[in-house]
């Protein structure tokens, strides 16, 4: 299934922004950066052109660290074999925001407007994770409706999912990308996109509060997890 919304109305997190620039949770900006910040949350909205592509396939069985899906689609990571040992199916998905934003930054930076560039890429990466929200609280409001729940979102180059199996979720799209492509390092273009999966089963097991990071002991790890959405 394709969705696409260029007038999706999100909500940038301004503390979230300050985050991926790189300001401690209590750390304020200065004046000139703060104004900086506010004037481009502002007036970002026409740069975010807000795309979702996802299936949902059948989980045929997983075990050890393979999972088989629908449609000869092989997972291999112990941590998404252990979720989908308890669903009964995943959506398989990927978000974007379009490249007219990262597009922006380039310009931004070509112009060596560094500090410009820096907050407007900022608010580009929580843009994404706003969108990729939307789109998993409304899987997770269609799986409700059948009395069923959704796990935490798991993508490529997290925990021990090798960043090459990228190519596996592309070809369980069928093509339908949205507009984004793989480098050969299987990174995404435009930058700005979120793929993975989301596990769905029934709500008497483990589906919903999955979480390897609680028993992880990389407590450094800078995508450790604790938000049951993220």
């Amino acid at each position: 299934m394709l969705v696409a919304d260029k007038g999706i109305d999100i909500e940038i997190d301004r503390k979230q922004v300050c985050r991926y620039i790189g300001y401690d949770a209590d750390c304020e900006p200065s004046p000139r950066i703060s104004s900086l910040i506010d004037e481009y949350i502002e007036n970002v909205h026409p740069l975010i052109d807000a795309s979702c592509s996802y299936v949902i396939k059948d989980v045929e069985w997983a075990r050890g660290s393979m999972a088989f899906v629908k449609d000869s689609i092989i997972f291999k990571s112990r941590v998404v074999a252990q979720l989908l040992e308890q669903c009964h199916q995943v959506a398989v998905f990927l978000v974007t925001i379009g490249e007219h934003l990262e597009e922006t930054v380039y310009q931004l930076t070509r112009d060596r407007l560094m500090l410009q560039a820096t907050v407007l890429d900022a608010i580009g990466s929580d843009a994404v994770e706003r969108v990729t929200n939307l789109f998993h609280r409304g899987l997770e409001e269609e799986a409700n409706a059948q009395g069923l729940v959704t796990s935490r979102r798991f993508s490529p180059g997290y925990c021990d999912w090798n960043i090459g199996q990228q190519r596996m979720l592309f070809w369980a799209l069928n093509n339908n990308t949205v507009g984004v492509h793989l480098t050969g390092e299987c990174l995404m273009l435009p930058q700005k996109s979120v793929s993975g999966i989301i596990g769905i089963g029934p709500p008497d097991n483990e589906v919903q509060n999955y979480n390897p990071c609680n028993t992880c002991k990389k407590y450094d790890c800078q995508g450790r997890r604790e938000d049951p959405r993220i």
